[in-house]
């Protein structure tokens, strides 16, 4: 019977198609334990998916430019391949018809069965903050003033080993291969402190076409299905090393935002390079000092006037690069997308960015000297 049918079925669709259904029947039974069993998240994340990171990882990182901007940029001619073979398909016959648009719901299969298989258990994982013993709680407009002087002071203790351009911007003193030798590092001390976080030996890479990525604002990517953290370097340099630590995050697993966001933070904090050391600080100060702002003006106002001048050419040089790229329907329609992506994923959507604000707060509160 179950012959019978499997010929009936073969019929209609490629013997590759069969079993790629199969399999994502199987990712979406694995799907559904991520969501009700965390433990089982845990360890599909940091065992079966950390593998399979890994191997994606390793066999495009000898490739020196991003194989995933390689893939989006041939979009188009793709697309326009796929449609014209259908077309041609559907002309011979209805049967033909049927197998070339089981083959593309298959390709789709595939698609959600490598995401199953590399990234889906890391949003339903134990979060991070009982993974540090951290407490869930809400935080006051004290805490965060506290939290932002903290980073303040920081910030200020790498000063003198960081380069500034005149009433500017900061200038990392090395190039993108030497920053991601020195996260590298990094991560392997984070790693050794937080064995939930995978050990990996991978690299940052940069978006050629940068510029153009700018006007979607969004800084840096990782890819699942190519297993490559990508990074926007048409930001300014102070942006990048924290950018670049967050999408090596996510290459290790650590899926939700505000804990990639997290992650990076104590990696810059763990790098023995100052410019990571800043870049760390003055990421984190920027989304503790918004939600300062939106909380008590006048701590904010007390924080933000005792800062170092240098800082505040810092930040006044990003609002002067950002407005170019403020306002634009592309970031529009890729913030929409985003932040469906992630509701998807039973997080709060692009709001999860900010709440790296909590985590920050109560571990650096916790263990200040």
């Amino acid at each position: 019977m179950i012959k019978t049918a499997y010929r009936k079925i073969r019929r209609y669709m490629p013997s590759a198609s069969f079993w790629l259904f199969v399999s994502a029947a199987i990712a979406a039974l694995l799907h559904a334990g991520f969501v009700f069993a965390p433990a089982f998240a845990d360890f599909f994340n940091e065992k079966i998916a950390a593998f399979f990171r890994a191997v994606f990882a390793h066999i495009t990182g000898w490739i020196p430019f991003s194989v995933a901007e390689t893939l989006v940029l041939f979009v188009p001619v793709i697309f326009v391949a796929v449609l014209v073979g259908c077309i041609r398909q559907a002309a011979k016959g209805w049967r033909r018809a049927m197998y070339s648009i089981v083959s593309l719901l298959s390709v789709i299969a595939l698609i959600y069965t490598m995401f199953v298989a590399t990234f889906a258990a890391g949003y339903h994982a134990t979060p991070l903050e009982k993974k540090l013993g951290l407490p869930t709680r809400e935080v006051s407009a004290l805490e965060l003033a506290e939290t932002a002087a903290i980073l303040a002071a920081g910030m200020e203790s790498t000063l003198d080993e960081v380069t500034f351009r005149y009433e500017g911007p900061s200038v990392m003193p090395y190039s993108y291969g030497e920053m991601s030798r020195l996260l590298m590092e990094a991560y392997d001390r984070v790693c050794d402190t937080y064995p939930f976080i995978q050990h990996l030996d991978s690299r940052i890479k940069p978006i050629t076409c940068s510029e153009g990525m700018t006007y979607t604002h969004i800084s840096g990517v990782y890819t699942m299905f190519t297993g490559e953290a990508n990074l926007n370097v048409n930001y300014p340099d102070y942006v990048l090393p924290y950018t670049a630590a967050h999408e090596l995050a996510h290459q290790r697993g650590i899926a939700r935002e505000n804990e990639a966001n997290f992650v990076a933070f104590l990696v810059c904090m763990a790098s023995e390079d100052p410019y990571i050391r800043y870049s760390g600080y003055l990421n984190m100060y920027e989304y503790v000092s918004s939600a300062l702002y939106s909380a008590s003006r006048e701590y904010h106002s007390m924080i933000q006037g005792a800062l170092d001048l240098r800082i505040y050419y810092e930040l006044r040089s990003y609002r002067t690069f950002f407005e170019k790229y403020q306002d634009n329907v592309v970031a529009d329609v890729s913030e929409t997308i985003n932040n469906s992506y992630l509701v998807i994923q039973g997080t709060e959507g692009t709001r999860s960015y900010g709440m790296v604000v909590d985590l920050a707060v109560q571990y650096l509160l916790k263990n200040r000297k």
